[in-house]
């Protein structure tokens, strides 16, 4: 009797073994015949060992399937979630109009330019400061079909600028791995978006698929693979300056376009006067550091459109704000980007009406960078000019004379990007 018990125990260890090698082997889908691209999704499953040491009676306690079906379930789930958001981007892709050779782009075709085929994504990087209009002009960009958002990556260095080592190097890494789509090592950086939404939900496709699938939201082994389906990459930094960019236009692989953003530091301290993260932080709230960034932006500006005047641009906020369609339209054209229905509609419904909060993109463009002439004292005027001469002559911004003047006055002169 003892030998027939031990013997149906050993027969049933056998068959757990067996079918937890089944699941192993079988349940999985078969990375060398995978079309997807999704190859580092297999690389959430630890397979059970064969030995049969660590198949013992006190596992047999625990139900098996907790050990195998819950990896399998996660990379299905992952699966499912990128095949469904590739038909959502054939969708918005329908009768896309590529560059084919325009625009100094010559992708012709979706494959061009899709990471997970092979292709080589248009990718935008917009570099500006806190309280410049940048929500705005990254909003307009996320309007065109098939555009990937990294917004404000660098969030969870908070309220600093980083000018220079020992931050620049870090930074740059950083940012040049996301728009390679790999957040592999960004543990940091995920567990922070965890308590600041605001990180992913700006990036509308992304977060449509968040709210579904929260588990997977800050898993690199999903965020990578999702972002290498998007032939549209644009990311937006309020904290690295100028003069470190040029790290991410000498590298071809990454095919970037900048835009530096500017905008009058008038407008600027007016929009951050009331914004508690910024209070007592200097970096934010000195008017005297913001215009420092501004000369040294400028300086780098110059060196940058002489060497890159096909992958450089600078657009002040008040311009693109005063005549948007025309402005964006333009900015489309150099960026190698469609003026699309998307594109007009997003314009027609954000910028004419004033709405929302100070994050919200919902403005009368003709008049939302001027507020600063009704909001600031003229003597907190002349304190902000008497810091940023230099910053202002620079960027094309003229004087106010007086708080008459002030009212009613045009501030925008003209700039040149050539040092004098």
């Amino acid at each position: 009797m003892t030998r027939r018990m031990s013997a149906c125990c050993a027969f049933l260890i056998g068959a757990a073994c067996a079918l937890t090698m089944f699941l192993t082997f079988h349940m999985l889908p078969d990375p060398a015949s995978d079309q997807s691209g999704d190859g580092p999704l297999f690389e959430l499953y630890h397979p059970v060992p064969a030995n049969d040491a660590n198949c013992t009676n006190n596992e047999l306690d625990h139900d098996d399937s907790s050990i195998v079906i819950p990896f399998v379930n996660r990379i299905r789930e992952i699966q499912d979630v990128i095949s469904e958001q590739r038909l959502l981007i054939a969708k918005e892709m329908k009768g896309y109009k590529y560059p084919g050779g325009q625009h100094n782009k010559t992708a012709k075709s979706f494959q061009d330019l899709a990471p997970e085929l092979g292709g080589k994504p248009i990718r935008t990087l917009v570099v500006t400061t806190w309280r410049s209009g940048s929500t705005f002009l990254g909003d307009v960009l996320n309007s065109h079909p098939a555009n990937f958002y990294h917004y404000e990556p660098l969030l969870n260095y908070e309220t600093t600028q980083i000018r220079e080592e020992p931050l620049a190097s870090e930074a740059v890494s950083k940012l040049k791995a996301l728009l390679n789509c790999n957040y592999t090592g960004f543990d940091h950086y995920l567990t922070y978006g965890q308590r600041h939404i605001e990180l992913f939900v700006h990036n509308t496709r992304l977060w449509a698929q968040c709210k579904k699938h929260r588990d997977l939201c800050w898993s690199p082994d999903f965020l990578s693979p999702f972002c290498r389906l998007f032939p549209f990459q644009s990311m937006k930094v309020v904290r690295l300056r100028l003069k470190l960019v040029e790290e991410f236009l000498k590298d071809p692989s990454l095919n970037v376009r900048v835009l530096l953003l500017v905008r009058d530091p008038r407008g600027t301290v007016q929009s951050r006067k009331h914004r508690v993260w910024c209070l007592n932080n200097p970096d934010c709230a000195d008017p005297a550091l913001l215009c420092s960034d501004l000369v040294a932006d400028y300086s780098a500006a110059v060196e940058l459109n002489a060497k890159y005047p096909n992958r450089f641009r600078v657009v002040r906020y008040e311009d693109l704000s005063v005549e948007p369609y025309t402005g964006v339209q333009d900015l489309f054209d150099f960026l190698g980007l469609d003026f699309h229905p998307r594109v007009k509609h997003f314009l027609d419904t954000h910028t004419k009406v004033n709405a929302g909060g100070v994050s919200n993109t919902y403005r009368d463009s003709k008049s939302a960078p001027f507020h600063w002439r009704q909001d600031l004292s003229h003597q907190e005027v002349r304190n902000i000019q008497r810091v940023c001469l230099p910053a202002m002559q620079h960027w094309g911004y003229v004087l106010a004379a007086n708080s008459t003047h002030q009212h009613d006055f045009n501030p925008l002169g003209s700039f040149s990007l050539t040092l004098t």
